[in-house]
């Protein structure tokens, strides 16, 4: 809800596709920051520590938000609101997310060989939310206003809190990294897998249109096309349901055919479906197309969750998990300054463009990867 619902909130508030895409770009910059200390974090203090805090920080700060900003008028004080809104929640967001990742990690080393079956589920319970936080977040936005969608996300965020196992928490015998020891770890790390760093590479490159497509579908649809927020949702919705059916189709296929058969068609049909919507100028094309290309993204991230759950020794596996994600993450903030610069007329040839290397940087990731001992069949 947070992720997609607070640029609609800042669109509607602000009415300027510019500072929807500053709004896209602060809500990603500061998640970068929180990468850098939340692996070490989640290393030193355990995952249901780390998520209960940063589930509670999230909800003082959209419960304050939603008081604040009722009692402003549309202007400088509400603009600043909002886009600190955007700014806080990434931060606390990414650190319960780096959290609930390595919790997954550890699931997926205990079930051995039928690691890509338990981030298939995993990844399933991420686009469940998927598909109901957006249409959910547009919805409320909508019909009861910001305060309501701001009440709903505080309200799950507490809830999570609540909810958090219990887990007993194994200190480090080394005792816990500093933060720039932790990032260094997780680069040697990734520098002695090749397989999980060309992976990481490809789908860093295609993250930037992906990200471009999140930034920009608020404005094309609602600016250009006319249509409500709550439309907009809807399309994110029913692209978690195409990246839904993909992911359980993954858990078979590669079963049967292995990670490399399934990761280049899945990389074939996002790069596809990203270029397509280049060209795309209805909304219910908009909608086919973005469900196309998340169908293909989800059946690449089953692959790098997998290849990640395998090849990342545990003991260094949460501050190598979060400079993975630091890199795959990188794209989303540089999307939103494009989307801030490039009038919106020119948005169909950004994308475009984004596309075409989208489809490049997957070509050649999956090329180095096809002898790659980790994506070979047998290794499943």
């Amino acid at each position: 809800m947070a992720t997609y619902g607070i640029p609609l909130l800042v669109l509607a508030t602000t009415h300027s596709a510019a500072l929807t895409g500053l709004a896209f770009a602060l809500e990603w910059v500061p998640r970068l920051g929180a990468f850098a200390f939340a692996g070490t974090l989640v290393d030193r203090h355990g995952t249901s520590a780390v998520l209960r805090t940063a589930s509670t920080g999230r909800v003082l700060v959209v419960l304050a938000a939603a008081f604040i900003l009722p009692a402003q008028a549309a202007g400088v004080g509400a603009t600043v609101t909002v886009m600190l809104l955007a700014a806080l929640t990434g931060i606390l967001s990414e650190c319960s997310y780096i959290a609930a990742e390595t919790a997954g990690g550890v699931a997926g080393r205990e079930a051995g060989e039928r690691a890509h079956r338990v981030q298939s589920v995993l990844l399933g319970i991420d686009q469940i939310a998927t598909l109901s936080g957006p249409a959910l977040a547009g919805l409320l936005l909508e019909w009861v206003g910001a305060t309501g969608m701001l009440m709903a996300i505080t309200a799950f965020s507490l809830l999570t809190g609540v909810l958090a196992p219990r887990q007993e928490h194994r200190a480090k015998p080394a005792g816990p990294q500093p933060v720039l020891e932790g990032l260094r770890t997780g680069w040697s790390t990734l520098r002695a897998l090749p397989a999980l760093g060309w992976l990481v590479a490809g789908l860093t490159v295609s993250n930037l249109a992906t990200g471009l497509l999140q930034a920009a579908t608020p404005v094309i649809i609602v600016q250009q096309l006319g249509h409500s927020t709550a439309d907009v949702g809807l399309i994110w919705s029913a692209a978690a349901v195409a990246s839904l059916l993909a992911i359980a189709a993954c858990r078979g296929a590669i079963d049967r055919f292995g990670l490399w058969p399934i990761g280049a068609v899945s990389g074939t049909i996002a790069a596809l479906g990203c270029l397509a919507v280049s060209f795309a100028d209805t909304y219910h094309a908009y909608l086919v197309l973005i469900a196309v290309l998340m169908a293909g993204e989800g059946g690449m991230t089953v692959v790098l969750r997998t290849v990640r759950s395998r090849l990342i020794p545990a003991d260094v596996f949460g501050a190598t998990l979060s400079l993975t994600i630091l890199l795959l993450l990188v794209p989303f903030p540089l999307a939103g300054v494009l989307v801030a610069a490039v009038p919106p007329a020119q948005l169909g040839h950004l994308i475009t463009v984004c596309a075409a290397l989208q489809a490049l940087g997957l070509f050649v990731a999956f090329a180095r990867l096809r002898t790659a001992p980790a994506l070979r069949p047998s290794f499943v």
